[in-house]
């Protein structure tokens, strides 16, 4: 049987880190671990924020200049996490790289790559979660030349989507209008809810050749609405802004892994084939991390054609059955599958392994069955009662970011 070019790109990642390791041993917080030479990636200690952040930045930088010159010289740009597990943490990158690898990933998907090439300056509107980054933030009001950053129009001011008053959507809208994007970057929850206002005011943008959702985990109930508005293909991007792009959905809704930008291991998986995702960039020369825990359960998958990834959501949002057995977000998710009539849920477990199940129904209501059906799934699976709440709106975390699972 003949390589794939997906196998042959994914066997020479090997070369890759060979090629990367005499850089790799100039890094500070690197040097100790790798001045052996018995050198093997996968046994190297997993590192985690803790140590990414003790020492920072001279725990990176090994040319003898500070992080103030590389960044008044514009080398280098920086930027910060959102936090959604810990407290915000500073990254480094070269000038141009996030905007390079993003591209990379979005030609994972041939179908998203053709609109690329086609309109080579492709605009896009994004409507996310702000935050104070320089770029927007929830109590600054900012003019729509401050939210424009090259093809990218940032649209939204408000940290609560479900809050935002009908006179700012309409805003919104008319600014997406005017804007004709060739595609929305959304936040999944912002983007349900802005959705579904313009599918109340039969809004429609016929720019439009596909939704992009990032920024979290992109839940059934969030694809359904999305694709019922906006009638265009529906695609997930999964990364972190210390990793970069990591994996995109492609035309046969597999996670496919971009090789030149990080290696992808799962470890300590379960009996399922569930286990922590390791990634080590290949990629961004100025904060490379060997081995970092980016907190997330994945799923590998390898096909006579190439590997691909189901991402299964935070660790610590995973909840337990009473045998001891773990129970991921994206397994909560597939119980919701084909239901109608929520806009946005979250079920909690508490110590004692109750599960509450909190939802935002749609403007007509939840069909009952549905709702039927969707205790029916998740008590099965939790192996316990599933009480029920209807309510207006679920609130974020303090970055930003929304739990649909959690204990």
């Amino acid at each position: 049987m003949l390589a794939t070019p997906e196998i042959i790109q994914e066997a020479a990642q090997a070369s890759r880190v060979e090629e990367l390791l005499p850089r790799w041993r100039e890094v500070p917080l690197y040097r100790e671990v790798l001045a052996r030479q018995d050198f093997d990636l996968r046994q190297l200690p997993v590192i985690t924020k803790r140590e990414m952040r003790a020492g920072f930045p001279q725990n990176f930088l090994h040319d003898g200049r500070s992080l103030d010159e590389l960044v008044a010289d514009q080398i280098v740009e920086l930027e910060h996490t959102s936090g959604t597990s810990e407290e915000c943490l500073p990254v480094i990158f070269g000038r141009g790289w996030w905007n390079e690898q993003e591209e990379r990933a979005l030609r994972l998907n041939k179908f998203v790559a053709q609109v690329l090439d086609d309109h080579p300056n492709a605009r896009r509107a994004t409507i996310t979660s702000p935050a104070c980054n320089g770029l927007t933030c929830p109590t600054v009001w900012m003019s729509r030349a401050q939210r424009t950053i090259g093809n990218a129009l940032f649209v939204n001011l408000a940290r609560i989507p479900f809050l935002i008053p009908e006179a700012e959507q309409k805003h919104m809208a008319d600014e997406i209008a005017d804007w004709s994007p060739h595609f929305l970057d959304l936040d999944p929850v912002h983007g349900v809810c802005f959705a579904l206002y313009c599918e109340r005011h039969g809004i429609r943008f016929p720019s439009l050749r596909f939704v992009l959702c990032s920024y979290e985990f992109v839940s059934v109930v969030h694809r359904r609405i999305l694709e019922r508005v906006f009638s265009v293909p529906v695609f997930n991007l999964y990364g972190s802004t210390e990793t970069g792009h990591l994996l995109m959905e492609n035309e046969a809704s597999e996670m496919k892994p971009r090789y030149d930008t990080a290696y992808l291991e799962v470890v300590d998986a379960d009996a399922n084939g569930i286990g922590n995702l390791i990634v080590t960039t290949l990629s961004n020369d100025y904060m490379p991390l060997l081995r970092y825990g980016i907190g997330d359960l994945a799923e590998r998958n390898e096909r006579s054609y190439g590997t691909d990834y189901i991402v299964h959501g935070r660790i610590r949002d995973a909840l337990t059955v009473a045998d001891g057995t773990r129970v991921t977000t994206w397994q909560v998710d597939q119980c919701f599958a084909g239901a109608e009539g929520i806009v946005h849920y979250q079920l909690r477990q508490s110590l004692a392994g109750k599960c509450h199940l909190r939802y935002v129904p749609e403007f007509g209501g939840l069909d009952v069955d549905s709702l039927r059906t969707v205790l029916s799934r998740l008590e099965s699976l939790l192996q316990s009662p599933v009480t029920t709440e209807a309510v207006p709106t679920l609130l974020p975390e303090a970055s930003g970011k929304f739990r649909l699972t959690c204990t």
